[in-house]
């Protein structure tokens, strides 16, 4: 008897653990639903909401093949203990999991209980994160090589007498519900339909447009959640991006300048979902430690409340943050670059530390990537010591990406009477008495002046030589060692300790 341990890999296309567990005896395939993993600061119902439609077709699919998913509820070795005495267990088969630190631990649990009992456990690379990698260097040709193997079909599966079990509920597994309407649909039908209205129409203004919560929401490709839940395979969505390129070159068009931008920056982003994973693999404190230890003590370790709850509600006083923060927590998803906006406002202009508004982040996206999550964290905190310090500017980031204010207006309908013209900066309009202070705040802090102190204080850490000796070493470890041009920026920011530059604003 075969295990397959399903978890962030759902589904059986391009599912190499399903492969070679068929070519060695019969599969039992199972999900096993951890109250204690989904109850964690970083976990949410609107996560579990997704996962659960998406295990509704999982069972369907593979039992399309000849045997449905096995769904259990409990930790794991206890699931496991039971199914092998009363079945049997030849062999226990997953793919390779870079997650948060539970999800670490649980695993090295996993691994004495399979070194107890005798089960081979045999992990499989799921995507372009490599473990045990010593070195960066050729990470994006290994990356490359990877994607272009081919897709691999399901295998036929024999039946096995077993009770498939129950898909349980967000209140079956204890989690607090949260309200998320307009949450993206789970399951693989719900992602394939992604793919290929990005690639037919979608795409084409990505690269130009992704930078705005108006546009973003459809000009990028959405697909996020199904990478990190694992619908679709990154080698699926890699070649399927790759065909479309090579068809687009064949046809004569006055639009392909523009397609082909987009798709190879689409391309660009599909290796840094590996490459920010990678980081979290080599280094699995990025998820609770400072990255550079030169800024351990920079920021308060307990966060002011007020302001956290305020920054976490969309209630600062600064618009078209708040306008994000709403919409995010009624989606549970953000285009890139406002992610990184409120980040960094939070940690910049809020002076938090980043681990409580990162934990409320990862609650709050539907497609929380811990590897990504956690790196891109730090990255927007300006605790990596290696990368370009971007303090954004909230209100300046309003008026560049939302120049009509349709946006704010939407989730901030107490500014209905705001003219235009003040809409990002209420506080300067006429009639601010009438409204702030009342239906809507006052700003929390004065983003100017906060953006200035918050400068000079990670300026003060930066300078000296033993900042910079660790930012090396930091560097040497985890930056990207893709080959450019000598006059091409870094695709993570170009603040190398050497060049030692002020931090940059937007």
């Amino acid at each position: 008897m075969q295990v397959v341990w399903f978890k962030r890999d759902l589904r059986v296309h391009d599912n190499r653990v399903l492969s070679k567990a068929a070519a060695r005896g019969d599969v039992l395939p199972l999900f096993v639903a951890e109250p204690e993993l989904w109850q964690a600061p970083d976990m949410s119902s609107r996560q579990w909401a997704f996962v659960e439609e998406t295990l509704q077709q999982l069972r369907v699919d593979l039992g399309n093949l000849g045997q449905p998913l096995v769904v259990r509820t409990g930790e794991v070795t206890a699931v496991l203990y039971d199914l092998l005495k009363r079945r049997g267990i030849t062999a226990l088969w997953s793919h390779e999991e870079t997650g948060n630190d539970w999800t670490f631990q649980r695993d090295l649990r996993v691994a004495a209980w399979c070194r107890i009992f005798g089960v081979p456990w045999y992990e499989v690379q799921n995507h372009g994160v490599f473990r045990r990698l010593k070195s960066r260097v050729g990470w994006s040709q290994r990356w490359d090589s990877l994607m272009l193997e081919p897709v691999r079909l399901p295998p036929r599966l024999k039946p096995v007498e077993v009770d498939p079990g129950n898909i349980p509920t967000a209140k079956d597994l204890g989690i607090l519900v949260d309200f998320c309407p307009l949450r993206q649909t789970g399951g693989r039908r719900a992602g394939l339909s992604l793919l290929d209205s990005f690639l037919a129409r979608r795409a084409k203004t990505y690269r130009t447009a992704m930078s705005s919560p108006v546009e973003g929401e459809s000009a990028c490709s959405r697909l996020s959640p199904h990478l990190s839940w694992g619908t679709l395979s990154m080698r699926e969505v890699t070649q399927a991006n790759w065909a479309r390129q090579r068809e687009l070159r064949t046809t004569q068009s006055k639009n392909n300048t523009e397609w082909q931008g987009s798709l190879k920056s689409f391309n660009g982003r599909l290796h840094w979902h590996c490459h920010f994973i990678q980081k979290l693999e080599a280094e699995p404190s990025i998820e609770y430690a400072n990255l550079h230890r030169g800024y351990d003590a920079i920021r308060p370790s307990e966060p002011d409340q007020t302001r956290l709850e305020a920054w976490t509600n969309g209630e600062t006083g600064l618009p078209f943050l708040d306008a994000c923060m709403r919409y995010l927590r009624a989606s549970g998803w953000l285009n890139f670059r406002m992610r990184s906006m409120v980040m960094a406002t939070a940690s910049y202009h809020l002076w938090l530390d980043w681990r409580a508004p990162g934990l409320q982040l990862a609650r709050y996206f539907t497609d929380y990537e811990p590897g990504i999550h956690w790196s891109q964290v730090q990255m927007q905190s300006g605790t990596t010591g290696i990368n370009t310090v971007r303090i954004y500017n909230p209100v300046k980031q309003g008026y560049d990406q939302d120049p009509s204010g349709t946006f704010t207006r939407k989730w901030v309908p107490e500014l209905a009477k705001i003219p235009d013209r003040f809409l990002h900066e209420p506080w300067k309009a006429e009639n601010a008495v009438d409204l702030l202070g009342k239906s809507y705040p006052y700003p929390i802090v004065d983003h100017l002046s906060a953006a200035k102190e918050a400068r000079q204080r990670i300026w003060a850490v930066r300078r000296g030589q033993a900042f910079r000796a660790e930012a090396l070493a930091i560097a040497a470890k985890h930056a990207s060692r893709k080959t450019r041009p000598a006059n091409r920026k870094r695709s993570e920011g170009n603040v190398l300790p050497a060049q030692m530059t002020l931090p940059f604003e937007e």
